[in-house]
This record gives structure tokens, C-alpha cells and sequence, in this order.
């Protein structure tokens, strides 16, 4: 994930360093992943409310441990370290609970069990972390910090820490905020094809680890943020998608005036979780039409999805994408400049043979109020990364969910869901 200089009003916020988030223990990460199951809870976190501008300082509320870090550079460092971490995972596990968490790799299960829906709506595979003991919610995070970079963790346990952000603070009555379920498919293994699923509402995590291949794949994965910004219990301001959206305008704002007309000419679409999906690739803007640069800056903004890991499986990601990049589209709608205290947010597509990419703003805040904090719009937003040509890794095929679950609005959301494909 990158993070391009800004040229547009968005709140400017600086991302912490990697030994600060390295440096901290692990009670604060078990304490937000209880979520709503920790009684006064709301009492360790800033009592203010935050708004969308004047921040300082972004840093993820979850945050990493020493002894759980990587600094793995190569997709095979990361198969082995998650694989490792996965293994001590289970190791603390009752017999009951590792039946629980790991299924058949090739299982259609993992095709219907994520989605950006809260889980009272569509049941995740594996276990809620809120169930676990601490030692047990350390080592299930410790997973994650094995298999993600330092941005990715970052964007994920910022996601995390906004939904135990307004289960403190909100209007919301959904009682699923702040849970999250893991599972694996397949052994964790070195050298064959496993699964890690990891997620929540605002969250849904497939990473396919393939040490035989050499190989990682994170799609399909939905990331999501409510609100924009907030303020976590260190009295931080947290802003989950600065680096995505300070790439997707830094993309915007290299188009020429012709460019951006065609951009925003096409048609957004949406390919939802929970229902199959056609990849359409749509009308608006290829990679035909971008100059080189820009190109690269396309695919900096691709990256905050298909390059959640090392440095190894991100160039092999954008490799892949970068090659049929001239035959892929990119529709968008909404705002033009990055400025959170106006407008509905943006909307926007990626559609090609090796990449699927959809942002969509969701206007409601499905009941998830604060004051003087974003939760409709710039502020709630759902996206799916999907591969046309290898999602799931090519194991499974995609089936559709129970009732169809899974489009970006959902009963309740305050928005009308998108077309699904």
C-alpha cells in the first residue's frame, strides 16, 4: 500500500512507525477484539467525540507485538511464518475448537461465509475471537500479523477498531459489531494450499497461502470502514482508509480533464460477495487511455487489495495485473476532490481479466450515528477485490450465499444495494 502525496483538503494524517506498533503489547489487542463483550469498555477510550479534520496522528488500535512481527520480504518467509503462526494458533485450542476453525481447503463453505454483511446476517466459518481466551485471541492475531505488511495490519485492525468504536459510542443496536471469526481451510503447511478467513461486518479476509507454488492470493477480500475517523482509546485519530483514498484520488488527480471525462462516464459496477458474479468489465476509462505513470498509480491504489503481504507477492500481484492492464476498465462517480466535509463520497471500479476492484460509499449509516462523526458516505464504505482469473486460488467455485446475502447494501444499511454482477 502506498501512500501519495496529497494534493487535495483531506485531513492529513501521519502513519505510525513501524517499531512504535511493534513496541506494544497485546493487551490493548485483546481488549478491542472482545468487543461488545467487555463490559466498560467505552470507559478506557477518549471520551470525546472526534471530527473529520484537524488530525494528527493515525495509528491502528489493535496494535502488533515483538515477538509476533515479521519482516518477511518473500512470499515463501510469509507462508511459513503464518503457517507457523497458525500452527500455535491451534495448538491452543481445545480438540472441540480445532474442529471448529479448520475445514476441507476445497470446501464450498469458503465461498458463502464471508461477506459485508454483519454476521447476523450471514454466519462466518470458524470461531468468534469474542469466545476465546486473551491467550487464545493473542495467537489468533498473531496470524494475521504473520501473513499482512505493516499498512495492511494497520488498515485491518483500523477497521476492527472502528466498529468497537461505535459499538461504544453509537445509536447502533446491531449486536454483531466488534465480532470476528476465523477459520482455516486446509493444514497450514509449508509446501500445499491453505486458506486463512478471517472477518466481520466491515471486514472479510481470504488469503490463500500456497508454499508448492510460491504463490499467495488475498481474493477474494472485502475491506469496509465506519466511520472515516474516530478517536481510539489512546485518544489517537484513526482514519482506517487515508492511504486508500489518498491513492485513489492521487490516480484522479493525474487524469487530464479528457481522462476524467471518460472516467466518469462508465458505469460503476459491483460483483458482491454472496452471489456469482460475471465480471463485467464495463465502459469508462482502460489502461489503453493511461500513460505509463499513471499506470503505476493505478496500480499503487490496486495494491491496497492485492498487495496485503510481502514485497515478493505484491510484485508478482501487479505483475499479473499490470500485463492485461491495457484491457481493463475503470468507471468512476461522485466526488472529485478529496474534501470528506462535503459531498456523498465516491464510487469507483476496476474490471479486467486479472483484477476486480469495487469502492462504493454507502449513503446510511445503518442506524451507526455519532456526533460530529462520518458514518454515511465518505464514511461507510464497502469494497470487494476479487480475481476474475483465480479467486479462491481456482479451488472452489463461487456459490451463492443463503437468500443472496452478501451485495453492499443489506436490510437495514440505508442505502439501496448496487447491481450485483
Amino acid at each position: 500500500m502506498t501512500n501519495q502525496t496529497r494534493t487535495s483538503s483531506a485531513p492529513a494524517l501521519s502513519r505510525p512507525t513501524r517499531f512504535t506498533r511493534r513496541a506494544a503489547t497485546w493487551i490493548a489487542a485483546s481488549a478491542v477484539v472482545l468487543g461488545v463483550t467487555l463490559t466498560g469498555c467505552a470507559s478506557t477510550a477518549s471520551t470525546s467525540t472526534p471530527s473529520d479534520s484537524g488530525a494528527s496522528t493515525s495509528t491502528s488500535t489493535i496494535e502488533r507485538d515483538s515477538t509476533g512481527s515479521t519482516d518477511a520480504t518473500t512470499t515463501a518467509q510469509t507462508v511459513s511464518e503464518t503457517s507457523a503462526a497458525a500452527e500455535a494458533f491451534l495448538e491452543t485450542l481445545t480438540e472441540e475448537q480445532r474442529e471448529a476453525v479448520l475445514y476441507a481447503y476445497d470446501d464450498e463453505t469458503k465461498t458463502t461465509s464471508w461477506s459485508n454483511f454483519p454476521v447476523t446476517f450471514v454466519e462466518r466459518a470458524g470461531l468468534n475471537l469474542a469466545d476465546f481466551t486473551e491467550e487464545q485471541r493473542a495467537a489468533a492475531m498473531h496470524v494475521l500479523d504473520a501473513l499482512l505488511s505493516d499498512d495492511a495490519y494497520e488498515t485491518v485492525t483500523a477497521i476492527m477498531g472502528g466498529d468497537q468504536y461505535l459499538a461504544d459510542y453509537s445509536s447502533s443496536s446491531e449486536d454483531s459489531l466488534g465480532q470476528y471469526y476465523i477459520a482455516f481451510f486446509g493444514d497450514p503447511s509449508d509446501t500445499s494450499a491453505w486458506e486463512v478467513q478471517f472477518g466481520g461486518h466491515h471486514l472479510g479476509i481470504n488469503a490463500t497461502l500456497d508454499g508448492g507454488a510460491d504463490a499467495i492470493t488475498f481474493a477474494p477480500t472485502h475491506l469496509g470502514v465506519q466511520p472515516a475517523v474516530y478517536t481510539d482509546e489512546n485518544g489517537e485519530t484513526v482514519q482506517p482508509f487515508d492511504g486508500i483514498y489518498a491513492d485513489a484520488f492521487a490516480f484522479l488527480d493525474s487524469l487530464t480533464a479528457d481522462q476524467q471525462a471518460t472516467l466518469t462516464s462508465g458505469d460503476v459496477s459491483m460483483c458482491a460477495p454472496g452471489d456469482t458474479c460475471d465480471f463485467e468489465t464495463g465502459s469508462g476509462l482502460t489502461g489503453a487511455d493511461l500513460t505509463d505513470e499513471q499506470k503505476q498509480l493505478l496500480l499503487d491504489l490496486i495494491a491496497n487489495w492485492a498487495g496485503m503481504a510481502d514485497e515478493q507477492t505484491t510484485a508478482d500481484a501487479r505483475g499479473a495485473i499490470e500485463a492485461t492492464l491495457d484491457e481493463t476498465a475503470i468507471a468512476w462517480s461522485g466526488e472529485t476532490t478529496y474534501d470528506m466535509s462535503t459531498g456523498d463520497g465516491i464510487n469507483f471500479s476496476i474490471s479486467g481479466p486479472n483484477v476486480y476492484v469495487a469502492f462504493q460509499a454507502q449513503q446510511g449509516s445503518a442506524g451507526a450515528d455519532v456526533e460530529g462523526v462520518t458514518t454515511s458516505g465518505w464514511g461507510h464504505v464497502h469494497t470487494i477485490y476479487r480475481d476474475p482469473s483465480n479467486d479462491y486460488a481456482g479451488s472452489v467455485t463461487q456459490e451463492t450465499a443463503t437468500g443472496g446475502l452478501g451485495g453492499a447494501g443489506a436490510p437495514g444499511d440505508g442505502g439501496a444495494p448496487p447491481t450485483n454482477g
